[in-house]
C-alpha cells in the first residue's frame, strides 16, 4: 500500500489558469509527485468521478478546488470533494471571490442565454434552440448540468478550510500551501494563505501624499518608472489588495487590479477601494468630484468588483423572478 498522501485538483467555473499555475512550481512538482498520489486532476490524469464517489470520506488529504460555482455539476463536485477531503482549499480568485465569472451576477440567467444563443452577431440559430437539462435522442436521454441563476463562491456552497487567492496564485504561494500540508504546519482553519499586508506595502515605487485631480486610463500615459502609479492618476488597487504576488504588476508599470482580494479585516473589496480613492481626490467641490469620477472611472463595477462581485456585500443585482425577469428581492 502506498504511504503517500492523496491530492485532488478540480476545475469549476474558471479559465483554467490555476490548473496551469500548479506547474509553475517547476521541478518542485517532482516533490509533489513523491509526496502525493494524484487521485483526480482531469487536465493531467485520467480519473473518473465514480472513482472519487467510491472513496472513503476524508480519504483525500488535500483538494485544490479552483473555480466558482455556476452549474449543478460544479455544485455537486464541490460537495463531493468536501465530503471526501480532509483539507479543502479555495484555490485562486474564482473559488475565493467569484472573480470574472462572478461579474455575471450583474445580470440574469435569461439575459445571458439570450445573448449567447440568439443575439451575438456570429450566432446562427433560426430555430431558437437552447441547451436543455434533458434532451431525448434516438440513443436515449442526454443530460446537461443546470445553469444556476447566481454565481457563488466555493465557501457559499460548502465549508472551506483555507483560501489561496490570486488570478492565478503565484507559484511561491502554491508551494507554501503544499509545504504546509506536507509538514503539518497548517495555519488556523479559515486562514488565507498569503501575506497580511497590502501590495502597496511591498511595492518598490516611491509614494507621496496623494492629491488626485484626474484619473487616467492606462493607455493615456506612459507612467514614470519610479513614482507610485496612483500618484500619477492611474487606478492602482494595491492600496486595498492583499500582498502575496510580490507587486509584480505595478513593478513593471501595470496597475494592480486586485486579484489577491481584500486584505485582512476588509469585508468588501469594492467598498474599500472606493473609500480609498475618495480620500485622495483633491477637491471639495461635489460637481468637480463627480466629474473626476465619471470621466476617469467609466466602469466602476469592473474596476472595483472585477474579482469580488460574488463575495462582496452587493453579491448580485436583484434576483430574477420565475419568468426570468428581475424580481423584487436582492
Amino acid at each position: 500500500m502506498s504511504e503517500k498522501g492523496k491530492l485532488a485538483l478540480y476545475w469549476a467555473a474558471s479559465c483554467g489558469g490555476c490548473e496551469i499555475a500548479v506547474l509553475g512550481i517547476d521541478d518542485k512538482i517532482l516533490q509533489v509527485a513523491d509526496a502525493f498520489d494524484i487521485v483526480f486532476w482531469p487536465v493531467a490524469v485520467d480519473a473518473k468521478v465514480r472513482s472519487i464517489e467510491k472513496m472513503e470520506d476524508k480519504s483525500i488529504d488535500l483538494c485544490l478546488f479552483n473555480g466558482a460555482i455556476r452549474t449543478s455539476e460544479q455544485e455537486y463536485m464541490a460537495r463531493l470533494f468536501r465530503q471526501k477531503s480532509k483539507v479543502l482549499v479555495a484555490f485562486g480568485s474564482c473559488a475565493h471571490e467569484g472573480c470574472i465569472p462572478g461579474l455575471a451576477n450583474m445580470t440574469h440567467k435569461e439575459a445571458i442565454l439570450q445573448t449567447a444563443y440568439h443575439d451575438t452577431p456570429s450566432t446562427v440559430n433560426p430555430e431558437g434552440v437552447r441547451p436543455q437539462v434533458e434532451t431525448e435522442v434516438a440513443e436515449g436521454t442526454l443530460y446537461l448540468p443546470f445553469f444556476h441563476e447566481t454565481v457563488k463562491t466555493l465557501d457559499q456552497t460548502v465549508d472551506v478550510d483555507y483560501y489561496l487567492p490570486g488570478c492565478p496564485p503565484e507559484p511561491e504561494r502554491i508551494w507554501d500551501a503544499l509545504t504546509a500540508i506536507l509538514t503539518n504546519e497548517l495555519p488556523p482553519p479559515g486562514s488565507v494563505i498569503g501575506e497580511n499586508t497590502t501590495v502597496c506595502d511591498v511595492c518598490p515605487r516611491e509614494r507621496e501624499e496623494k492629491k488626485i485631480t484626474e484619473f487616467k486610463r492606462t493607455w493615456e500615459i506612459i507612467p514614470d518608472p519610479d513614482k507610485c502609479l496612483l500618484d500619477q492618476g492611474l487606478i492602482c488597487c494595491g492600496i486595498a489588495t492583499r500582498a502575496g504576488c510580490g507587486a509584480l504588476c505595478p513593478t513593471v508599470g501595470s496597475p494592480c487590479i486586485g486579484c489577491y482580494g481584500p486584505n485582512e479585516g476588509v469585508e468588501d473589496f469594492g467598498a474599500r477601494m472606493m473609500s480609498a480613492l475618495a480620500s485622495v481626490i483633491d477637491s471639495d467641490d461635489p460637481e468637480e468630484i463627480d466629474r473626476i469620477i465619471k470621466e476617469g472611472i467609466p466602469d466602476p463595477m469592473g474596476s472595483f468588483y472585477r474579482f469580488s462581485m460574488a463575495h462582496g456585500e452587493l453579491r448580485r443585482v436583484a434576483e430574477a423572478s420565475g419568468n426570468g425577469k428581475p424580481g423584487e428581492t436582492a
